[in-house]
């Protein structure tokens, strides 16, 4: 029985993803030229409906009241730890655009390269080039900031964050990038 016990514990943890703390991703942030990666803040439902429009937010998902919450906190958090943002990306589905928005204003760009493609997995090897070249290609004193969905940021690096969660990327000087760490608001 133990044993069984032991080996189901091993398993398990096998399968969980390494957790980093967070004060080091936040310094890396504050020392710039790293790229922030968030999943959109909280949003009520799974998915999108079948009436989805890109530009009518009326037919996505929203983001919900504690989801505009957190995507305020996001900000206060940069501004407070004075992160050096120089650039902020989102998908163009309405939670994004309204978490980057929320969280660091007019600096937001909608860019189609960060949409979701929960509904159109086809689009996943292109998508994921595109923001991987991106972020390889980031070589600033400041921070770029990308805001997009969860089937994104699993594609691109494995991991499955959480609503409002923010993986720190440093690109490497040959070619890749590292997790530097996960912050969760």
């Amino acid at each position: 029985m133990r044993l069984s016990v032991a080996l189901v514990l091993m398993t398990l943890t096998s399968w969980s993803q390494p957790v980093w703390p967070s004060e080091d991703a936040w310094q890396a942030l504050k020392q710039g030229g790293a790229v922030a990666v968030f999943r959109h803040a909280r949003a009520t439902g799974t998915g999108d409906p079948a009436i989805f429009r890109l530009g009518d937010c009326s037919t996505q998902r929203n983001l919900s009241k504690e989801g505009r919450r957190q995507a305020q906190q996001i900000g206060d958090q940069f501004r407070a730890r004075q992160v050096p943002v120089e650039r902020v990306l989102s998908s163009r589905w309405c939670r994004a655009l309204d978490t980057a928005r929320l969280a660091f204003g007019a600096l937001t760009e909608p860019t189609p390269s960060l949409d979701s493609f929960f509904s159109g997995r086809d689009q996943e090897p292109a998508q994921t080039q595109a923001v991987r070249r991106t972020i390889e290609g980031w070589r600033s004193t400041g921070v770029l900031v990308l805001v997009t969905h969860q089937v994104n940021i699993t594609a691109l690096t494995g991991i499955f964050p959480s609503e409002g969660e923010m993986l720190v990327l440093r690109p490497r000087a040959d070619s890749g990038f590292d997790v530097v760490g996960r912050i969760k608001l």
